[in-house]
């Protein structure tokens, strides 16, 4: 072996003899002595320290406890003080540090990679990392890199894309940004965590070929980058649950990608001792159910040799090591700078604003016009989804000051009403001040009465309390519980806009068909140790008749609209439908009718329903923009910046036209049983394979200017294929453009091939009128496919055609080039 040759290298090059020696019977366990090498990367510092702690210590490394001076963050491994070994902190992150204190609220993740440039989520990952250890962590759970399957999926708006290349060029630079910073980073959710509907159970059916060229080709890239843990998911792979996958753990992690850094469970992910730790498992989170005393009972016992703990803790002890925390020569812990992360999160909200439609020059928007703000994102900051994702900004300002600053006029109207309008009094019976009821500490208060409806009607209850999610209200209608408490960690999962009042309570909701008359009220709050406040109110067809009519004349009013509409989502709860929640949709056709030149703002997780799209002037996604949203969102409205974003999955028609549409099986899974039978045809590759048109496609994202691609030619390369093309900015402004690669399949490959796959990508900023020849590589690896009988990628050789366009269905230039080994 020279000495050009890495540990990771070598290692993958074991794990492909592996992989072939097993072929016959499909098991991809390593061998018995394979259990015994030494870790890579664990050196004599590590080995002395595995030598010199005892069992108990070395369980104490693999598994998570309650943090004494705890700053907030998800988890803790106490430090072995007698042999030097540091305590581990270890905090979400996908958007920023989520602990108790101040951090940058960035942008969410799939709005970073909307702007198709691995440099700026190399920054974004800078920030964490930095902003990380200024706050005491060590470890950032972070980046998940899921890909987008169905747009249901509640976390959709935490991870990056549909398209496997997009998503593994973007967590390869962002996790070299947090580590450059000397942040552990976390990949997740290690893997086919695609959706949250029955996600700590379901059993995901997929083979060999789906699982390598989708979802698993991000953690591999992840892995190469130097990731220096990888997160267990909660859902089970093919029977097995993925914390106790050897398949997984050993055969494909570590076997055939060398990975040299540690696997922790997702929060109460583990369901073994056993099974886990000698399947590769390292560590359990947040407690020690498993790898505590069950652990060490299992080692005094026999059923586990204490080789399986060595080996776990070695691989822990050798990151640490390699981040300089056992020696003392990691770096000072910085200070926050918030100036620098605030200027990163305004660069990643403009750089991923997508501009899906543009009529009639409704955008940008003229600093001398009157604007008519609707929505109620308007006026309050949308900064993240809920979850994981949460973060606590150092400030959010309202998409409605941004505008007010730079427009003539600008006037508001609330439109849709999230957080309820006062009960009447006089339909109240005893009557009661429904607006602000205080309890006492230790005290309880109670109502008996009746609510008195006047005509049958859809009425959503709105209650807003200052307690702890357990202790809220109880209030009961015609005797059903109108509010009841969230199974496991629903309670904590309610997004990130519509779960807080602006003045800070929380707020719980329940729609309901009332008829008219009497219905009786019973209402039981218990003050407990701190007190308690709350409100009930209530929005009715009535109260939101007003409320449009009222949006429908500021908006005849004006000479622009911009309307924003929302969708909150959040970890641990999927979407029923893709079409706005509430009646938003209703609000929007009224508008637009009444204006032509209207702008609807999305902030929402990923693609949504639009059958209003046709009667408004323009839509700009923006998605869940951070701290710095308000300013982003009008920079690219008022033209300041070309919205430079592209579209990283298909948007659908509608609920019944997407690759898991109509299909149970597929989507949410039946029986506990969930299967990827549309194999590698996932996100756009689905829609080309059968013919269907999405409303937007994969890639699609429009600019104040126009582009033009010329002059094609591919040619083979050592590495795979190199494209190159001029583009030219043909219109009259400086704008960004993202040209696309795809690739179409293999004559000679007798594999499933998909009709064509994102090849590469270029972000170019143009000067009105500037062209640019430029390059894009292929590698063999994007023109490869993984061969079920052979457990390998192959390369498609032979004749394969080449497009460079604006999106997936966008396709201007076409060419030929012959791929051979």
């Amino acid at each position: 072996m020279t000495d050009t040759v890495s540990r990771r290298s070598a290692l993958r090059l074991l794990g492909g003899a592996i992989v072939v020696a097993t072929a016959v019977t499909g098991d991809l366990t390593p061998p018995a002595h394979a259990l015994d090498r030494p870790e890579a990367g664990a050196g004599p510092r590590v080995e002395g320290l595995v030598a010199k702690l005892t069992l108990d210590e070395k369980i104490s490394l693999l598994h998570g406890a309650t943090d004494p001076n705890s700053l907030g963050q998800a988890g803790y491994v106490p430090a072995v003080e007698r042999l030097g070994i540091p305590r581990l902190r270890l905090a979400d992150g996908p958007a920023g540090v989520r602990v108790t204190q101040h951090a940058t609220a960035l942008p969410a993740p799939v709005l970073l990679a909307s702007a198709f440039d691995p440099d700026l989520a190399r920054r974004y990952g800078q920030v964490i990392g930095r902003e990380g250890r200024a706050l005491g962590q060590d470890v950032l759970l972070s980046p998940m890199v899921n890909l987008i399957r169905t747009p249901y999926a509640g976390r959709n708006f935490e991870t990056f894309s549909e398209d496997p290349l997009l998503a593994s060029g973007t967590v390869a630079a962002e996790i070299e940004g947090i580590q450059g910073e000397g942040l552990i980073a976390t990949v997740k959710h290690y893997a086919m965590n695609n959706q949250e509907q029955d996600r700590n159970s379901i059993d995901v059916r997929v083979d060999e070929q789906t699982m390598h060229e989708l979802e698993l080709r991000a953690f591999e890239a992840a892995v190469d980058a130097g990731t220096g843990a990888v997160m267990g998911a909660y859902n089970k792979v093919n029977g097995t649950f993925s914390c106790e996958n050897k398949t997984l753990l050993t055969g494909i992690l570590r076997d055939q990608w060398g990975f040299e850094g540690w696997v922790m469970t997702d929060w109460f992910a583990a369901h073994s001792t056993v099974e886990a730790i000698t399947a590769g498992l390292d560590m359990e989170m947040p407690d020690g159910t498993y790898f505590g005393p069950a652990l060490k009972s299992a080692v005094q016992n026999g059923s586990v040799p204490e080789r399986y703990v060595d080996r776990a803790v070695r691989r822990i002890l050798a990151v640490m090591d390699r981040f300089g925390l056992l020696d003392g020569s990691a770096p000072p812990r910085p200070d926050r700078d918030a100036p620098a992360g605030a200027a990163v999160a305004l660069e990643v909200a403009k750089a991923g604003a997508t501009l899906l439609r543009n009529e009639h020059r409704t955008l940008p928007l003229t600093a001398g016009g009157s604007v008519a703000v609707i929505g109620p994102t308007g006026a309050l900051p949308f900064v993240s989804g809920g979850g994981s994702a949460h973060v606590v900004p150092d400030h959010a300002d309202s998409p409605l000051d941004a505008i007010k600053s730079r427009a003539a006029k600008v006037t508001y109207s609330l439109g849709e009403d999230l957080f309820g309008k006062a009960i009447p009094a006089d339909a109240l019976t005893p009557s009661f001040d429904s607006e602000g009821q205080q309890v006492g500490i230790g005290k309880i208060w109670t109502y008996d009465g009746t609510l008195t409806v006047p005509e049958a009607d859809e009425w959503t209850f709105v209650l807003h309390f200052s307690s702890a999610p357990t202790a809220r209200p109880k209030v009961l209608l015609d005797g059903a519980e109108l509010f009841p408490q969230a199974a496991g960690y629903g309670e904590f999962f309610t997004g990130g806009l519509v779960s807080a009042a602006p003045d800070g309570l929380s707020v719980r909701r329940r729609t309901l068909n009332l008829t008219k008359g009497s219905h009786t009220l019973r209402i039981t709050a218990q003050g407990g140790a701190p007190g308690l406040t709350f409100r009930l109110r209530r929005s009715t067809g009535a109260t939101r008749a007003q409320d449009v009519a009222e949006a429908v004349a500021t908006a005849r009013a004006a000479r622009d609209v911009v309307l924003f509409a929302y969708e909150d989502a959040t970890e641990g709860l999927d979407r029923t439908t893709i079409a706005l929640p509430g009646h938003q949709t209703q609000l929007i056709e009224a508008v637009a009718a009444a204006n032509p030149r209207t702008t609807v703002v999305l902030n929402t997780s990923s693609s949504t329903t639009m059958p209003w799209l046709r009667r408004t002037g323009a839509v700009l996604q923006m998605y869940y923009p951070g701290q710095e949203g308000a300013a982003a969102t009008a920079a690219v409205l008022f033209g300041d910046c070309d919205p430079g974003g592209r579209l990283t999955q298909s948007f659908p028609v509608d609920d019944d036209h997407h690759p898991v549409a109509d299909d149970p099986l597929r989507y949410p899974g039946v029986d506990g049983t969930e299967e990827y039978s549309e194999g590698i045809h996932a996100g756009y590759r689905w829609y080309d394979a059968e013919g269907v048109r999405p409303m937007f496609p994969f890639g699609h994202g429009l600019s104040y200017t126009s582009f033009s691609y010329e002059d094609v030619r591919a040619r083979r390369t050592k590495r795979g294929i190199e494209v190159s093309f001029t583009v030219r900015n043909t219109g009259r402004r400086n704008g960004v453009d993202v040209p696309q690669v795809y690739v179409g399949p293999s004559p000679r490959l007798q594999l499933d091939q998909a009709v064509r796959v994102l090849g590469g990508y270029r972000r170019l900023t143009l000067r009105a009128g500037e062209r640019r020849r430029i390059t894009v590589d292929v590698t063999a690896r994007t023109l490869s496919s993984w061969d079920r009988k052979r457990h390998d990628w192959v390369l498609g050789t032979g004749r394969r055609t080449v497009w460079v366009g604006a999106s997936s269905r966008d396709l201007r230039l076409r060419t030929n080039v012959e791929v051979g080994k």
